[in-house]
């Protein structure tokens, strides 16, 4: 079966368009193919609420890492989060970690704060201070009504 001149060339049109399209998606989402030189943090949230693996972890507005796991801790039922964070950045033992929302109709992101401390954290230690996910339908329902959202399902 032979084919025409211009089928093989509509044919090679449709690969490199589609190959345009996944780099441009590849450097738009900040998704890296090969493995960076990284080391996990943990913490433990109340509530992280709108996070899941592959949420940019920021510091100072700057990606420095990403949420690389989420899981339950089926005792405390605290959500167990896991960071990787890029090698070579030294935090101090005192940072902050929180759950941080872009805006009222922004995404979710994951922010450290730095703190002050001579010593920092090693790989697999985990931030001592944390601040979880602020609900934006009980902080409506606080500021409309005087009472929490635990208030109004009982």
């Amino acid at each position: 079966m032979a084919y025409r001149a211009w089928e093989v060339a509509l044919g090679a049109v449709v690969m490199a368009a589609a190959i345009v399209f996944v780099v441009f998606a590849l450097r738009s989402t900040g998704t890296v193919l090969t493995q960076s030189d990284s080391y996990d943090l943990h913490a433990s949230f109340r509530s992280a609420e709108g996070v899941r693996p592959g949420t940019e972890v920021r510091l100072g507005g700057v990606k420095i890492g990403s949420v690389t796991a989420l899981t339950l801790d089926p005792q405390s039922f605290r959500a167990q989060l896991t960071v990787a964070i890029q090698q070579g950045l030294a935090l101090p033992l005192d940072s902050t970690i929180q759950v941080a929302s872009e805006g009222i109709l922004g995404g979710t992101f994951v922010e450290i704060l730095p703190g002050g401390d001579f010593d920092n954290l090693q790989p697999g230690d985990s931030f001592q201070d944390t601040q979880s996910a602020v609900s934006l339908i009980t902080l409506l329902l606080r500021a409309f009504t005087g009472s929490d959202a635990s208030e109004v399902a009982q």
